[in-house]
């Protein structure tokens, strides 16, 4: 009877556990179900695995990006890349108590968070970030007291943060960045007693940096940079023992820096600039022996500079230009050999710079300028074979400059201006291959400008004035055709104006007032059509001024006076605008300028006989080419119709006989193929917005309000089995990839007439066309174009490495990059030539792609795999950042490189030295628009060029991987001051 008993009560026991587990599961897959009925069309036929409201599953059974614990229970909701537009308005939360890992990571979201998230108690990961969520974060969420990775940047959230977010005490990572939050860090925080680190960089949060902070032991990455904090850097910071970056720059604190800051001995990278600090760097600095970059540039610091800050012969970047120091150059910069960066230019630092400095083999940029230091310069600077900028002017050094500089054959930029530097003209320099920027002016430099000056090809910037030199000015100056700066002034030079002058067509500045020159203005003077300001004053010149200046239109500003020139002035406007100081004590100047007579008027009889007869000779030549062009015109039009009428019949034939293939496609929530005809008005070409190789694409503006790309597929010349493939690939791609820098794929129709595909509308248009318009192309500055290439290299490193089977593009260009209304985010589109890699499948393939963005070796195999979108990323990237195609500009490099096309056999890629070819990195850069002021931004854009050269090499074998560019452009990078000013393509290959 007992074990009868027993029995009962277990089979109910049994029966009541199966129907609570029944019911539970019931209850999840509701919840589910209801929140992906909220979602648009694209996004619920992602979650077709998850079943229908009708058809009620087990979500523990397959369905996608849901995961549950032994219990049978779900714990983790995963849908990261996938494009999902909609909101968590209706997600019921509570229906999912044992969750424990929630990851909607770049997505399409959109909306506030509701403040019922609060109900995941068990919730241990919460990743929302790279969507487009909203509003303020929900006070409630500090009930989730088990979270421990909280993760909401690159939002749009506003706002403070809620105190309650010190309940929240198991948490380990909070990433904020990039938001508009707003008001100051609740103090609540100090209960986060686990946190490791704190990243809320480029918001808008004010108020004093919480003392709190310092009482979190456990941090080890605090980045407060780019905020509005305000007040002095708490003291007790001090106590973070374990911390091992802290950036708090860019922003407006004020006071002393915290000698307690010493005491973080693991510290290995500190960040500072751009405040406004005040008083001496503590002396316990020293203690900092693990430092390997230290920033406090632009403030108001006083005092002597941190004497010890190399101590433990580890730091790389030393920035503390633009304060107020005072005393010698820190001593442990002597035997600091790893350094690579030193500025220390505006303050009031002495010392003999022959004793105070070392030998830095890895040096690439210094600049102690405006300072008050002396002695020689000497030979040890040579020994630093890849320096790019060597600045010391505004100083008091003396002594000549030593020969070895002639084997600095990396350097950029030499300033050693303002000193009391000796010797001759120092020959040596024009050694120097890459040397775009020399800067002697204002020394005791004698002798003659050698004639070896001509061998600088590169040079810009050529500024010697202000010394002794004597003899003429070499004609060979006439070779350096890149300079744009030139200033002779101040010397004791004699002779003629070189008519090789004439030849610096980039010339924008020419100062040679204050010499001995004699002899008349050269007629060559005048070709130089881009100069702005001209100095000719103080010497002895004579004659007229040439009517070649005529063609000097973009000359604003001219000073001719105290010579003997006489005769009228060139009717431009820089003489028109010109004082009469700037024209006077001459022989016999004549012009409508106060202080000057008035010129007799000079009237030519022949002029008009020989204007009419030259028109008379054009009128016919014109009349006889006209005649034989339309008649070429006509034959031609009369062939292609001829051709494609025969096309278009044999396309019709093809197409009956095809149209099986696209019936087999089907897709779930696609748009009604009478909408999109409406919408379209039968794809009349008043709606079509662009044509490719597969098909013309039109914009369908639907009833609903809904905008949408239509991509119709036609015949070409190319034969339309490539087409039915090419429509075939895009739809297999699509249907596989879910990222928010790839277009989304809404749905496709097949159809007797008409077969297309759905895409989401993107306003912005692509990058090609964006670049091709001026207008827009000043909108396109370079912080957007710096999230655009990111946004690729982000899609592409999600095809190559997130998805299975990965994805190769291999179309991979401006065309195929799509951009919102803001012209921020990028999309990558056009699928049709992709291919998916099985590890099963044949990677080798015919021909497919953009000339001028395709990878070289494809010239040679057809082998298909990631590094040709490698190589073809690199040719977009160099364009975002150019301007245009860099199709010219690979070809000159490789015409200057011993490198060959096909894959090289060595262990280590060829150095960029080898095609740079001095080129210098500004110069390339896009014209429309003006250098970034930011020098974050700037410096994000030197590194795009430098991974861009690096996409684009020759070898596959020496492309970096996708991912590893994706990382390298999304990390923060020290800024550097100036940086585009001086760096060249070669230099790339060194830069950090």
């Amino acid at each position: 009877m007992i074990s009868l008993q027993f029995l009962s009560l277990l089979m109910i026991t049994l029966l009541a556990y199966h129907l609570d587990a029944q019911r539970h599961d019931e209850i999840e897959a509701n919840a589910l179900l209801k929140w992906k009925s909220t979602l648009n069309n694209q996004s619920q036929s992602l979650l077709n695995s998850w079943g229908t409201n009708t058809i009620v599953g087990n979500p523990c059974n397959n369905w996608i990006g849901i995961g549950c614990d032994k219990s049978g229970r779900v714990s983790q909701l995963n849908l990261s890349y996938n494009g999902i537009i909609g909101t968590l308005h209706d997600f019921d939360f509570s229906a999912l108590p044992h969750l424990h890992r929630l990851d909607l990571y770049s997505n399409s979201l959109y909306g506030t968070i509701p403040s019922t998230i609060a109900n995941l108690s068990k919730l241990k990961y919460l990743d929302l970030s790279e969507n487009d969520f909203s509003g303020n974060i929900p006070g409630p969420f500090g009930l989730l007291k088990n979270l421990q990775f909280l993760y909401l940047y690159k939002n749009h959230f506003i706002g403070p943060i809620p105190q309650q977010i010190g309940l929240m005490r198991s948490l380990v990572e909070v990433k904020f960045f990039f938001n508009n939050f707003t008001g100051s860090i609740p103090s609540s925080i100090v209960n986060l007693t686990n946190i490791r680190g704190i990243y809320l960089h480029g918001n808008q949060f004010s108020g004093p940096v919480p003392q709190e902070i310092g009482l979190m032991n456990s941090l080890v990455e605090v980045n407060f940079f780019d905020n509005n904090f305000i007040g002095s850097i708490p003291a007790n910071l001090g106590n973070l023992t374990n911390i091992e970056f802290l950036s708090l720059a860019k922003n407006q604190l004020s006071g002393h820096i915290p000698p307690e800051l010493g005491k973080l001995k693991s510290l290995l990278d500190l960040r500072l600039f751009m405040n406004n600090l005040n008083g001496h760097v503590p002396l316990e600095f020293d203690n900092l022996t693990h430092l390997q970059v230290l920033t406090l540039s632009v403030n108001s610091l006083t005092g002597h500079m941190p004497q010890n800050v190399c101590l433990g012969g580890i730091l790389r970047n030393l920035s503390l230009h633009t304060n107020n120091f005072v005393g010698n150059v820190p001593k442990s910069l002597k035997n600091c050999t790893t350094l690579y960066t030193l500025l220390m230019y505006g303050n009031q630092i002495t010392g003999n710079v022959s004793e105070e400095f070392g030998v830095y083999p890895d040096l690439f940029y210094i600049d102690t300028s405006n300072n008050s230091l002396y002695g020689e310069v000497t030979a040890d600077w040579a020994v630093s074979r890849n320096l790019a900028g060597l600045l010391m002017s505004r100083n008091n050094l003396s002594g000549t400059i030593p020969s070895k500089f002639g084997d600095l054959s990396q350097l950029l930029v030499l300033d050693l201006s303002s000193n009391e530097i000796t010797g001759i003209f120092p020959q040596n320099l024009t050694n120097l291959p890459l040397l775009f920027e020399l800067k002697l002016s204002d020394n005791k430099l004698v002798g003659k400008i050698p004639i070896e000056i001509g061998n600088l090809l590169e040079l810009r910037r050529f500024t010697i004035g202000g010394n002794a030199l004597n003899g003429s000015i070499p004609g060979e100056i006439g070779a350096c055709t890149k300079l744009q700066y030139l200033n002779l002034s101040k010397n004791a030079l004699n002779g003629n104006i070189p008519v090789e002058i004439g030849q610096l067509k980039s010339l924008e500045n020419l100062d040679l007032s204050w010499n001995m020159l004699s002899g008349e203005v050269q007629q060559e003077l005048g070709e130089l059509q881009t100069i702005e300001t001209m100095n000719l004053s103080h010497n002895f010149l004579s004659g007229s001024i040439p009517s070649s200046f005529q063609h000097c239109v973009s000359l604003q500003s001219i000073d001719i006076s105290y010579n003997q020139l006489e005769g009228p002035l060139p009717n431009i406007r820089a003489f028109q605008n010109a004082s009469f100081n700037d024209l006077r004590n001459n022989k016999g100047l004549c012009g409508n300028i106060a202080g000057l007579n008035n010129c007799a008027p000079v009237i030519s009889i022949d002029d008009g006989n020989k204007r009419r007869g030259k028109r008379m000779l054009l009128l016919v030549t014109f009349s006889v080419l006209g005649s034989i062009f339309i008649l070429i015109v006509v034959i031609c039009l009369f062939l292609i119709w001829r051709s494609r009428k025969r096309n278009v019949v044999e396309a019709n034939e093809r197409v009956h006989q095809t149209k099986d293939l696209f019936t087999v496609w089907s897709f779930d929530g696609k748009m009604a193929y009478e909408n999109i005809i409406e919408a379209t008005e039968d794809f009349d070409s008043r709606h079509c917005i662009g044509t490719g190789g597969s098909g013309s694409v039109y914009k369908a503006e639907l009833s609903d309000g809904r905008v949408l790309a239509i991509k119709k597929l036609h015949a070409s010349d190319d034969g339309l089995d490539n087409i039915l493939k090419s429509f075939t690939n895009e739809i297999k791609a699509l249907t596989e990839i879910r990222h928010r820098n790839i277009v989304k794929l809404y749905g496709f129709c097949s159809h007797a007439r008409h077969s297309f595909l759905v895409y989401e509308y993107l306003e912005g248009g692509s990058v090609a066309s964006i670049l091709g318009n001026d207008e827009k192309a000043m909108e396109f500055e370079w912080m957007k174009r710096v999230n655009v290439v990111e946004g690729v290299a982000g899609a592409l490193s999600y095809m190559h490495h997130d998805v299975s089977p990965h994805i190769i593009h291999r179309d991979i260009s401006s065309k195929n990059v799509l951009l919102d209304c803001e012209l921020q985010v990028a999309h990558v589109s056009d699928f049709g030539t992709a291919r998916l890699l099985k590890e099963d499948s044949s990677h080798w393939t015919s021909f497919a792609g953009t000339f001028g963005y395709a990878a070289p070796e494809l010239a040679f195999t057809m082998q298909v795999n990631e590094k040709c979108d490698v190589y073809s990323f690199g040719v977009l990237a160099l364009e975002v950042i150019m301007g245009k195609h860099p199709g010219d500009f690979i070809s000159s490099m490789l015409s200057s490189s011993s490198s060959s096309l096909l894959p090289s056999t060595s262990s280590t890629p060829p150095s960029l030295i080898s095609i740079g070819n001095g080129i210098l990195l500004k110069d390339v850069l896009d014209q429309r628009l003006p250098l970034p002021t930011s020098d974050i931004v700037a410096t994000q854009v030197v590194f795009i060029a430098k991974l861009a050269l690096e996409c684009i090499h020759q070898s596959p074998q020496f492309r970096p991987d996708i991912q590893q560019v994706s990382v390298q452009l999304s990390k923060e990078k020290a800024p550097l001051s100036d940086l585009l000013s001086f760096i060249t393509l070669d230099q790339l290959s060194n830069f950090e």
